[in-house]
């Protein structure tokens, strides 16, 4: 037997929460197959298979574990099933596993497999509790359980909700009930029913309405999210000033060397990387964006980590692009594309998203024309990036058409003026509009 570890994701992790298992009890599973989701408060990761062989589960979904306790054993004895056959059923599929991944996150979900109907009990005899409760809207089994019967997340969650266990159906034929199993049966509407009549009271409309309303608990990384953005913007004095830039220069220099570029570094010559080097020059005049307030004090960093925000089906991440100032063009780029292709594979490291010094947040991407970005503590500032549009400007008394991107900085008013922000801000829209500048660092 081997033990199938809970790995350390990072110094500053020590635990997560199993999000959902992607193979079932008793699968066959292949050295490298992913076996669970692992959701910290940063981040979420996949975790593989150590060896091959048969899966036996330890922990259920929604229990908070340990770096470094067993989830589980695999079997590595167990021969493989003839012709090599993958593993069973949910093993290797993405299976839906957690509130985050229900219809009401946008992301659909598999129907659970509804248990093959009970037989008729015999003369005499009573039913048992796996087939004596009525099946809900979402298929299952119904088991006599009671609140001690759960892992400690589902738990909370039917606690919440001010649910009877015993009626809700559990998807897993032994009748163990998982976060999903919750969520489908309020989704299908019996909970009011199944708790004597109650309805969940909602803060919004004082009674939630089964039939047109869903309550869906947050993740734990979009729950840590919030309280970040609420401690940002209750620990600090934010004020956010506007500019805008002229891209054509950016433009025209991705037009010309777009191929040459691809063909010798193997990665495409975007944005960003014109903004991070834009970012370091203008860090380097002002400092104090540079700093972040400790207590009384003010810490200045002399080294240039930039956060690159990311939008996942979790939420939204910022891995660190480390030593801006030591890479070029390619280097960057290829940093962010593998950062964008990990996240999307849930293998973004939580230290990979920790220690950054200043943040660029692009909404252009999904067609913001302004926005107020909101600083990610301890940082002092953070900069967002908007959609390009044709735009009438003037250039040498001439009214003609340009590329033009609009520019926010929110900053700290405790540590930052007006002087310093509005400064840093026109030295990254000069930087871009000459981006030969940046080229030849001068």
């Amino acid at each position: 037997m081997t033990d199938i570890v809970v790995p350390n994701v990072g110094e500053s992790v020590s635990s997560g929460i199993i999000a959902g298992w992607m193979a079932a009890e008793g699968a066959y599973v292949n050295e490298g197959d992913t076996l669970f989701e692992l959701e910290t408060d940063k981040a979420t990761m996949e975790v593989p298979a150590p060896v091959s062989g048969v899966l036996k589960i330890g922990a259920a979904e929604g229990d908070e574990v340990e770096v470094g306790s067993a989830v589980g054993t695999i079997d590595e004895s167990a021969q493989a099933p003839a012709g090599d056959a993958p593993a069973a059923e949910g093993s290797g599929e993405k299976k839906a596993a957690s509130v985050a991944d229900s219809p009401a996150a946008g992301v659909s979900s598999e129907p659970a497999k509804p248990a093959p109907a009970p037989k008729a009990p015999a003369a005499g005899k009573a039913a048992s509790p796996l087939s004596s409760g009525k099946p809900a809207a979402s298929g299952g089994v119904t088991k006599a359980r009671k609140l001690d019967d759960l892992s400690p997340a589902v738990r909370r969650l039917v606690e919440e909700l001010g649910l009877d266990p015993s009626k809700i159906p559990a998807a897993d034929p032994s009748g163990r009930l998982n976060k999903e199993d919750v969520q489908k049966y309020v989704q299908s509407g019996a909970s009011g029913s199944a708790s004597g009549g109650t309805k969940t009271q909602s803060p919004l409309a004082g009674e939630l309405n089964p039939e047109r309303q869903r309550r869906v608990p947050m993740t734990n990384l979009r729950k840590r999210i919030a309280e970040k953005l609420v401690e940002s913007k209750q620990t600090s004095a934010h004020l956010t000033t506007f500019n805008e830039v002229d891209m054509k220069a950016v433009m025209d220099i991705r037009k010309t060397y777009k191929e040459s570029f691809e063909k010798k570094h193997g990665i495409r010559l975007g944005f960003m990387s014109f903004f991070l080097k834009a970012a370091v020059k203008a860090l380097r005049e002002y400092p104090e964006v540079n700093a972040f307030v400790d207590g009384t004090d003010i810490i200045y960093n002399d080294f240039y980590d930039i956060g690159v925000a990311l939008s996942s089906d979790r939420g939204l991440m910022t891995p660190v692009v480390r030593n801006v100032d030591q890479q070029g063009f390619a280097e960057i780029e290829s940093t962010i594309m593998d950062f964008i292709q990990r996240a999307q594979k849930k293998k973004i490291l939580p230290d990979e998203l920790m220690g950054g010094t200043f943040t660029i947040s692009n909404g252009g991407g999904f067609g913001s024309m302004l926005s107020t970005p909101i600083p990610n503590p301890p940082q002092t500032a953070v900069l967002g990036m908007h959609s390009i549009q044709q735009r009438p400007v003037v250039r040498d008394g001439e009214i003609v058409i340009r590329p033009m991107m609009y520019l926010a900085l929110t900053y700290d008013h405790r540590i930052l003026d007006g002087r310093e922000a509005i400064g840093f801000l026109k030295s990254i829209k000069e930087a871009v509009e000459d981006p030969n500048s940046l080229l030849l660092d001068v």
